[in-house]
């Protein structure tokens, strides 16, 4: 039986809320109920915080991190080992990395796996750029840092072999991480072990 809602904009907020992953309409009801209690000044402040993300955030032209800028801080920083890249999916994986305080290298955001079953191919993903950032010199070492799955596992396999003329090392992270398993929800030890621990991809 439908919940029936005393207001048709209850009802439509908690749509929308319920539309974000892992938000059950429970969940949504009782965020937006929170919402109504708080002062008008911070409902505004955030809602303008996502139309100002939507609309200003950029993506690194290097290596597709979020960004304020064209660059991102890490493609930037001079204290960053420029040899060394590190491919994740996502933008989450870049951040799981960073939290291991482990890794001094930079990164290349794919943006997804390849996953015929989603309709998700090569094409779809930023692999791409990557080649162009191998082929255009002074990188030594590609880490493959996708999470331990078949789709993860397919995607290092195309990479390898999108990557085998440029004679560039590739290694993957250890398998510390258990098969299956979503690298954002590793905690820091054991991701941080598995990039400091990575093997060559064979």
């Amino acid at each position: 039986m439908n919940q029936q809602y005393p207001s048709a904009l209850l009802e439509k907020a908690v749509s929308e809320f319920a539309k974000l992953p892992g938000i059950g309409r429970k969940t949504a009801m009782r965020l937006v109920l929170h919402l109504l209690r708080q002062d008008t000044a911070m409902v505004e402040s955030f809602g303008q915080s996502l139309i100002t993300l939507k609309h200003e955030v950029k993506y690194c032209r290097v290596c597709h991190n979020i960004s304020d800028t064209d660059i991102c801080q890490l493609c930037a920083s001079p204290s960053r080992d420029k040899s060394t890249i590190c491919v994740v999916e996502n933008i989450r994986d870049v951040m799981a990395v960073e939290n291991t305080q482990q890794y001094r290298g930079v990164y290349h955001v794919l943006g997804g796996v390849i996953s015929p079953m989603d309709g998700i191919g090569p094409n779809d993903l930023q692999i791409e750029s990557l080649v162009k950032r191998v082929e255009a010199g002074g990188i030594d070492e590609i880490i493959l840092a996708l999470s331990p799955t078949m789709e993860g596992d397919t995607t290092n396999f195309y990479i390898y072999r999108k990557l085998a003329h440029t004679g560039v090392a590739l290694t993957v992270i250890a398998r510390g991480i258990s098969v299956g398993d979503e690298l954002e929800y590793t905690d820091e030890v054991t991701l941080g072990r598995s990039i400091m621990a990575r093997v060559p991809f064979k």
